[in-house]
């Protein structure tokens, strides 16, 4: 788990983050320069680098790519695809934004939402038919509010695989130059137009480009940031990248940018306490359930790992406890990087009964173990447990499986408003000229709060506002 940064400034905090072209000297000039080597920045690139005459300089703040996506699970959601209809799945684009917009009580952006979901067959087609992503459908589980299997995910169903296949790619691409330990420190302007930035580690340098994007993710790495916005979540284990830390959100508002949904954020419920790593929620999607330190549910675990998060922060000592049994453990292991990684490391324990199990978790034996019967109960009735349930259940018998968790913060959903073509839009409905922004770094669709996020909205955001930027800078230059 990374570490959060308190040093970085805040919104109000961040005066002479942008300077003017003539303050600088410009040391080297590229025509399309993309701050961020995580899912948006990689993506822009290669498709901005689609113009052959055109070149594209990726920075990475950080040693290494991937940033949040590495972290993810790599599942990009897609409605209308090929995979799809080759399994017998027929899915528009609106039936997607359907679910996206009723997680969010229709609080996000309607016509960003729908505009993506558009894009999102397009993405899916365009990363394996043109650049050999290596992607396959994920029709064995649904995420919470899901109505369709729409998940499409890399080998293992692990973000890092996504990365490396996107940096493969980018290092072949004859027009792309990628560098690590290159962050972006400043935007430079002329007549209220990005004309470059200043970048560098240790030393610092000018490069004049004539767009940029801004792959540069959220804020959760910013506790300042976080604490103004986020507030309930502040205190929580953060489970992200550390370049994370509001660097272009701060740029983009000082340019004019509009700020959208600052307090909506992504969190997880279910990371395991003792060994840090992330329990799949494919666990409670395929029957797990959750219970408090006195062995008793405390809320519809289906109603995502990001609002649940909340939930289990809220207990004592911010704990839960999964319950699981065999049956799910053979089911996940092997198809889940997090899942296997999990079990590798020592986060799961079992017994013959739940009591047993729920000693050595630490929560009481005799609750736990009438907690599972009274769900197993309902499950075999088809009627809604005890705390509402009716979604991805099924009875858990002996062996069981279980693990002590908690809530962490992934990243945030709020940031600079863009149209279309993944431009910067401004307080007064204009764009700020050649900058663009996605993923972390752009407002999201998941409205506000933890509650609107949707299985798959960071990725969707972040691929797609990367292609979309991308394909207009490749387009217009």
């Amino acid at each position: 788990m990374a570490s959060r940064n308190d040093s970085p400034p805040t919104i109000e905090e961040a005066d002479g983050e942008v300077v003017t072209a003539d303050e600088v000297d410009w040391a080297v000039e590229t025509d399309v320069l993309v701050g961020g080597g995580g899912g948006t920045g990689l993506v822009a690139g290669l498709a901005a680098a689609e113009n052959e005459a055109l070149t594209v300089t990726i920075l990475e703040k950080s040693g290494s790519f991937g940033g949040n996506t590495s972290l993810s699970t790599g599942m990009i959601p897609a409605a209308g695809t090929k995979l799809q209809q080759a399994a017998g799945i027929e899915e528009a684009p609106e039936d997607m934004a359907r679910d996206i917009l009723e997680k969010n009580g229709y609080a996000a952006d309607e016509e960003r939402v729908h505009h993506l979901c558009r894009e999102s067959a397009p993405l899916i087609h365009w990363l394996v038919d043109d650049w050999g992503i290596d992607l396959h459908l994920v029709n064995d589980f649904k995420y919470p509010k899901h109505s369709e299997f729409r998940m499409h995910a890399p080998p293992g169903r692990n973000g890092d695989n996504l990365v490396s296949q996107l940096v493969d790619r980018a290092e072949a691409t004859e027009n792309v130059e990628l560098l690590t330990d290159a962050p972006l420190r400043k935007l430079v302007t002329d007549d209220d137009a990005v004309v470059g930035a200043v970048t560098g580690k240790r030393h610092t340098e000018a490069v004049a480009a004539r767009a940029v994007v801004l792959a540069t993710d959220g804020f959760a790495g910013n506790r300042r940031m976080v604490a103004n916005h986020c507030e309930e979540i502040a205190d929580a284990l953060y489970f992200g990248s550390d370049g994370n830390t509001g660097d272009g959100i701060r740029w983009g508002a000082q340019l004019g940018g509009e700020l959208s949904c600052m307090d909506a954020y992504q969190a997880h419920a279910t990371v395991a306490h003792q060994t840090g790593s992330l329990s799949t929620y494919a666990v409670v999607m395929n029957g797990g359930i959750l219970v408090n330190e006195a062995g008793r549910r405390f809320g519809d675990e289906t109603k995502g790992y990001s609002a649940f998060a909340v939930d289990v922060l809220e207990q004592p000592e911010g704990l839960g406890y999964e319950l699981f049994d065999a049956d799910i453990f053979d089911r996940l292991e092997g198809e889940f990087d997090d899942f296997d990684e999990a079990a590798a490391l020592g986060a799961y324990a079992s017994a013959d009964d739940v009591a047993t199990l729920a000693e050595e978790l630490g929560c009481d034996p005799a609750e736990a173990t009438a907690a599972v019967e009274r769900y197993n109960q309902a499950v075999e009735a088809d009627e809604p447990d005890e705390v509402g349930r009716t979604d991805g259940r099924s009875t858990l018998e002996a062996p069981f499986y279980g693990a002590k968790i908690t809530g962490a913060l992934f990243h945030t959903q709020g940031g600079l408003s863009v149209d279309e073509h993944a431009r910067v839009v401004r307080t007064d409905g204009s764009v700020v000229e050649n900058l663009y922004a996605g993923g972390g770094a752009a407002a999201g669709i998941s409205g506000h709060g933890p509650g609107g996020y949707l299985s798959g909205n960071g990725l969707t955001t972040a691929l797609g506002y990367g292609r979309l930027a991308g394909e207009h800078v490749a387009e217009t230059l």
